[in-house]
């Protein structure tokens, strides 16, 4: 059984244990929501605020030529960014190398966690749309495929953990947080998916999706993973929720930037119960996030439409370069063998096409070999990529 409670406190409690002969006091968090109840007056404008830019960038969203090209990339940005903060080293370029087959001089088992999470979004997002609830049972499986190879798949993949772990510090003992005891784990996971499925507090959805994250973030509730999987449950809630039709709210470039304040944001929520305060840290981040996402859709499909327009003055050569540069529009670094295939084109057209392509500045060379060559939509990468910076 659970540690008792008191209903009226917004601090969780302590379960004292013993891990190698060390006594341990694990963290273990009260049941959402926030007892007594959050006090919102001070934050309905940032609410307000928050839901207006979250709206906006559903609309600009909306009137996209084809979402998925952009999608296809900002998905990524985010995978590499939510990917960063756990200490990756990987650059958008290294992730785009990979997955075009080429990624020389890069850390393997980096680039492959940032595809991971690329392939647990994806999954995540069609199982909503399949109908699926977002439920510990998703929440495991999207975990088995984050932590399928690389680092993570020694640490027990779609597995709730059944030992105990922690944050800071080199064991438990000295440690800056740990979460609730392994016995505890699945009561308080429990917990937490009931919560996702009612809205007896008759709070706002952005709200429930700050509480929820905090709260599996306390719980820690796998060996690895968490922080990359507890973001990614802020945009799943909201698409179940219907406050966004695609993924394209991601926190993780607000949390990058604000990396240390982020976490002591965590940690006063546990020791001060300041719900209040995480709130205004993140209804910030939403606002900032969805303005930011808005202006890059409107530059990125600006950017699309000058370069279509230099393309189609190439005159007679113009019909394939413009099947190259739509192909770019999804995949911003290309080689030219997997290209043609794409494309159903030969490769030397390809490769007269990407000639053109690198004659008007739209494409740039980017391993500076004369075979196996890789080209980058260098603008496109370059919008798509601030921010990114590893640590």
């Amino acid at each position: 059984m659970r540690p008792a409670e008191k209903a009226s406190n917004r601090i969780g409690t302590y379960a004292t244990t013993s891990i190698g002969g060390e006594p341990v006091r694990a963290y273990v968090p009260p049941p959402l929501p926030p007892a007594p109840p959050l006090e919102l007056g001070s934050l309905y404008e940032k609410l307000e605020e928050a839901n207006r830019s979250l709206g906006r960038l559903d609309g600009a969203t909306s009137i996209l030529p084809d979402p998925p090209l952009f999608l296809y990339m900002y998905v990524r940005k985010e995978a590499l960014l939510s990917a960063q903060i756990e200490g990756t080293q990987s650059s958008l370029s290294d992730l785009m190398l990979f997955e075009t087959g080429e990624a020389p001089g890069v850390a393997l088992d980096d680039v492959r966690e940032v595809s991971n999470y690329v392939a647990a979004m994806d999954l995540g997002i069609k199982r909503l749309r399949e109908g699926m609830p977002l439920s510990n049972r998703l929440i495991r499986e999207l975990h088995a495929v984050l932590l399928r190879d690389g680092r993570g798949q020694t640490k027990a993949p779609g597995e709730f953990r059944r030992s105990q772990n922690w944050l800071g510090g080199t064991r438990p003992g000295n440690a800056a947080f740990v979460p609730p005891p392994p016995n505890l784990v699945t009561e308080c996971m429990s917990d937490l998916e009931k919560y996702v499925h009612s809205d007896n507090d008759k709070l706002s959805l952005l709200v429930r999706a700050a509480l929820v994250h905090v709260q599996f973030e306390t719980i820690h509730p796998f060996l690895d993973g968490n922080g990359r999987l507890g973001r990614l449950l802020v945009t799943l809630m909201l698409m179940e929720g219907g406050a966004i039709r695609e993924p394209m709210l991601y926190l993780s470039l607000y949390f990058k930037t604000h990396r240390q304040h982020y976490y002591e944001m965590l940690q006063r929520v546990r020791t001060q119960g300041d719900w209040e305060g995480w709130l205004d840290f993140f209804l910030t981040g939403v606002r900032e996030t969805s303005d930011q996402a808005t202006d890059t859709a409107k530059r990125i499909m600006a950017l699309f439409e000058s370069d279509r327009k230099r393309v189609e003055q190439l005159g007679r050569p113009a019909g394939s370069a413009l099947q190259v540069h739509q192909y770019l529009q999804t995949k911003p670094m290309l080689a030219v063998p997997g290209a043609a295939k794409a494309l159903s084109l030969s490769a030397p057209t390809v490769r007269k096409s990407v000639n053109h392509l690198v004659d008007l500045g739209i494409l740039e060379e980017m391993t500076g070999k004369r075979r196996d060559r890789v080209f980058a939509y260098k603008a496109y990468m370059d919008a798509l990529a601030k921010g990114t910076e590893p640590l």
